[in-house]
């Protein structure tokens, strides 16, 4: 029987974590760890245990999407709101073992807000939508502050 071993650099990179992370967890004793010389190694089990998911080969079933969307005329306020939105629409997203990220940025000079999303397709598709449907036209979140300027 063999036993899948992980170094810290790859158990980093399937969680999405800084290496100094995995570092802490290990010295914390929240993840297992042997270590072997100078190098820590994780078994597959002990991995599974941190995640409470049962191990995976690297990308076995896994599609994760990266999207940045860019908003132009958009003021401080709206970016805001926008972003507020957002962020709550992603609160409510229904895989914990696959989180949906985004982050918002407004650049005040040029009057623009970028939104970057990484998560499942569904769950970016979902969100892609929500952004259309709350800058939609007439009826959007910034519909009425070009008027306004």
């Amino acid at each position: 029987m063999s036993v899948e071993m992980y170094s810290v650099e790859q158990v980093a990179e399937r969680l999405g974590l800084h290496v100094r992370t995995v570092r802490g967890y290990i010295r914390s004793g929240r993840l297992r760890a042997v270590r072997i010389g100078k190098q820590y190694r994780i078994a597959g089990a002990d991995l599974a245990a941190l995640t409470g998911r049962p191990a995976q080969p690297p990308g076995a079933g896994a599609v994760e999407v990266s999207s940045i969307v860019q908003v132009d005329g958009v003021d401080r306020a709206a970016a805001d709101r926008l972003g507020t939105f957002l962020l709550a629409g992603a609160n409510t997203v229904r895989d914990p073992a696959r989180p949906l990220r985004i982050q918002t940025v407004h650049d005040e000079e040029r009057n623009r807000m970028k939104i970057v999303i990484l998560g499942g397709a569904a769950a970016t598709a979902d969100v892609l939508h929500l952004v259309e449907a709350l800058l939609d036209g007439d009826n959007g979140l910034l519909a009425g502050e070009a008027d306004d300027a």
